[in-house]
């Protein structure tokens, strides 16, 4: 059960810590894709601004905006030169953008032809590249999209129109580049986060670990203290009946011992089953044979109280376990079956090949069943209120923990299942 714990919480905090690292790489790349992407369409939307190629940054002196004098942009503006875009307030671009951007512009006639084409700013593409990349844009139909490395964009240039194509492969490098080392560096995280849980997973279940075993071995105490006075009151009920003749309140007796008994030694075995389980040795074994020899033994109470008692089990169906435990669980899910069925009821064990391996079901009708999340009738100590009680059966919702252990140790799935007046138990192991 720890070791079991111990993998959830590792398992749980590993998938959160994916997730969360997971979706910051996400949310970061789409960010900087995001950001890419405007800075390439500021960059032509610059380009389309100045009739196809990047308007002046710099005044008539050569110096930037900033640095003139109120008598120099005075002069400027009586003479029509004022700067056609200021930079200053544009992170992303500065005096050497018009230097480091890639593009090339092709122009068309009033007639819808190519006219003319600037393919001074780039070197990748040749005049009949430019071409066809140009028909391949018009046949588009999107006055802005992409193209292999180039973004574009159709601008009207009042009698006819050019298109601006910028060349995105520095954007593209830089976006891999970013995408592979957000990545590196979120997978070096995880596993040393990774590391880091596994290690100390122990001391973080520790706590569980000590109350754990704080538990088994007040049961063990318990258990053993309990043994002494049920010896006595067995041994004193004995010596009444001897001096005198068997009553009703002797037996009485006599059977509360034999509950206490048996609680007593599901507590012992409840506490000490992960413990065996794990020491066990599974071997290969009849469990149609099991099943049979263990389900017969209830037939006979079954009719004492009116119920009707089938076996539908196929022969010769071989399963690698323990045979005692799971004899013992078939003993439990017959045993419920018997307490809790409908007066003159009808109770079936059935054992059959299924498409998901072997199924192992007892089922007994039952018109009122328990309300609720049935599963939890597999929780220790647990006991449903009205059908968990009725009959006079006293149960103390330890059997059926104690089947939930066994099938978990056999890896198997037990579930439980209500429908059409029937209530049906149900351990299915893997084929």
């Amino acid at each position: 059960m720890i070791k079991k714990l111990r993998r959830k919480f590792i398992l749980i905090t590993a998938v959160s810590l994916f997730s969360v690292l997971t979706a910051v790489v996400a949310a970061i790349n789409i960010i900087n894709s995001y950001q890419l992407r405007e800075n390439e369409d500021e960059l032509i939307a610059m380009i389309s601004g100045g009739g196809g190629s990047f308007p002046d940054f710099f005044g008539r002196d050569g110096n930037p905006p900033d640095m003139k004098n109120n008598d120099q942009k005075n002069n400027d503006q009586k003479m029509g030169s004022m700067p056609k875009f200021d930079f200053r307030d544009r992170k992303s671009i500065n005096e050497e953008t018009r230097y480091q951007t890639r593009y090339f512009v092709v122009y068309y006639n009033e007639a819808g032809e190519i006219a003319n084409k600037d393919m001074t700013h780039i070197a990748a593409v040749d005049s009949e590249k430019a071409e066809e990349l140009a028909q391949e844009a018009k046949a588009s139909g999107e006055e802005t999209g992409t193209i292999g490395n180039y973004r574009y964009q159709i601008c009207d240039g009042g009698t006819s129109d050019f298109i601006i194509f910028l060349d995105r492969r520095q954007n593209m490098e830089t976006k891999q580049r970013f995408l592979l080392i957000s990545i590196g560096i979120s997978a070096a995280s995880f596993v040393f986060v990774l590391g880091l849980i596994v290690l100390l997973s122990r001391r973080a279940v520790k706590p569980f670990i000590a109350a754990h075993e704080k538990q088994k071995q007040f049961i063990t105490d318990a258990s053993h203290e309990i043994k002494t006075p049920l010896a006595i009151i067995s041994a004193n009920t004995e010596v009444l009946e001897m001096t005198s003749e068997p009553s009703e309140w002797t037996e009485s007796t006599k059977n509360q011992i034999k509950r206490l008994d048996g609680l007593v030694k599901d507590l012992m075995r409840l506490s000490k089953m992960d413990e065996a389980q794990e020491k066990k040795e599974f071997i290969s074994f009849d469990l149609s044979e099991v099943v049979m020899k263990t389900a017969a033994e209830f037939e006979a109470p079954a009719r004492t109280h009116g119920e009707s008692f089938k076996l539908d089990i196929d022969e010769d169906i071989l399963i690698v376990g323990d045979s005692a435990s799971i004899a013992q669980t078939v003993g439990i899910f017959c045993d419920n079956a018997v307490k809790y069925c409908d007066e003159g009821g009808n109770i079936t064990v059935s054992l059959k090949h299924t498409h998901k391996g072997v199924k192992l079901s007892v089922s007994n009708d039952c018109k009122e069943p328990p309300k609720g999340d049935l599963s939890r009738l597999f929780d220790r100590f647990y006991r449903a209120d009205e059908a968990r009680q009725r009959k006079g059966s006293g149960g103390y919702g330890i059997g059926l923990s104690i089947a939930k252990a066994t099938a978990d140790a056999h890896k198997a799935k037990i579930s439980c299942s209500a429908s059409e007046g029937r209530i049906t138990f149900s351990i299915t192991f893997k084929g």
